[in-house]
């Protein structure tokens, strides 16, 4: 007699379900291990990975949008501070041909660095006599100036990384551009077109060359140089600006002049620009024609003895105006 087979749901074929036999007992079943736990590399790496995300993110919009603040604005002792952002086609030539002039003239020509300024201020710094000279080009100035703070080895590493990137994504236009808007020229005071109105009663389109002098020959220390009453030393860095410019008298300085210990730059000296002489014409973009020095007005050399300038009181008289440019080269 064959064995009795019990009835089943399961297709035939299928093989039978094994259960466990201290399952069939009731007993409970063992904890599951617990998932393993995430390193705390594992976390530095991630937030490594999202800052570099955001900031990358944040450049290329930058690349077409104002900044609404920047890191400086917001550490500025100056509150509010005074913003008042314009698009190049309203800023005059003369200022972007004259910011290049006092802080950068390898500007149109460098891919962010200056190797040769780097070079001659370690030289130069090693005299323990001398003040300390930075050596940082306007796209150095422009990525401090918006993301990061003043002095310290950690942010020179991040301001070059953040030069190599806006060099590479935003272009030499766009960088003067944003470094014009974002510059300090007095305490408080951010960009060309809220410093032109504060000293000279008019927007950032309407500067002339002398007026755009002033303006940059403050930018190293614009907490305590007055562009409204410049004294000895401003007056002459305002000379040796026009004259790399291709304004001026023939006799202006061809060096850039040296601070006297009461008007040093302090804190930053990477604020001080390349301290690099070069032809008049290198200042200009590469589109636009040069003006000639040998045919611009000649501009009043600074009086002798005009008082230091320490952002207020009376000054002697600033030089004699020159010119602008024959014509507006395209922006």
């Amino acid at each position: 007699m064959s064995p009795r087979i019990e009835p089943t749901l399961e297709p035939a074929g299928t093989p039978s379900l094994q259960v466990d036999p201290v399952l069939r007992a009731g007993r409970p079943l063992p904890p599951e291990a617990p998932p393993p736990r995430t390193s705390f590399a594992a976390w530095i790496f991630s937030l490594l990975l999202a800052f570099v995300v955001l900031v990358l993110m944040t450049v290329v919009g930058l690349r077409w949008l104002p900044p609404p603040t920047t890191s400086y604005m917001l550490q500025s002792p100056t509150q509010p501070v005074q913003y008042r952002w314009v698009p190049s086609a309203s800023i005059a030539d003369t200022a972007r041909r004259a910011v290049v002039a006092a802080e950068d003239q390898k500007f149109w020509t460098h891919q962010g660095f200056d190797m040769d300024a780097i070079r001659k201020a370690e030289q130069y710094n090693r005299d323990a006599r001398h003040h300390r000279r930075g050596a940082s080009t306007i796209s150095q100035q422009t990525a401090k100036n918006l993301f990061l703070w003043p002095g310290g080895y950690v942010r020179k590493g991040l301001e070059a990384v953040l030069t190599v990137l806006i060099e590479k994504i935003w272009g030499k236009d766009r960088i003067l551009e944003m470094y014009l808007n974002i510059a300090e020229f007095g305490p408080g005071i951010y960009g060309v077109e809220a410093a032109s109105r504060a000293y000279f009663d008019k927007p950032a389109s309407a500067l002339t060359a002398e007026e755009a002098a002033r303006l940059a020959a403050v930018l190293p220390n614009p907490r305590h140089w007055s562009a409204r009453a410049p004294g000895a030393y401003v007056q002459a860095r305002v000379a040796w600006i026009l004259g790399q410019m291709g304004y001026g008298a023939r006799n202006a300085p061809q060096e850039e002049p040296e601070p006297p210990a009461s008007e040093l730059p302090d804190g930053d000296d990477d604020a001080q620009g390349t301290g690099e002489s070069q032809p008049p014409a290198a200042v200009a973009a590469p589109q636009d024609a040069p003006a000639a020095a040998d045919t611009a007005p000649a501009a009043a050399a600074p009086p002798a003895t005009a008082e230091p300038d320490h952002g207020s009181g009376d000054a002697a008289a600033p030089p004699a105006e020159a010119p602008p440019p024959a014509a507006k080269p395209p922006d």
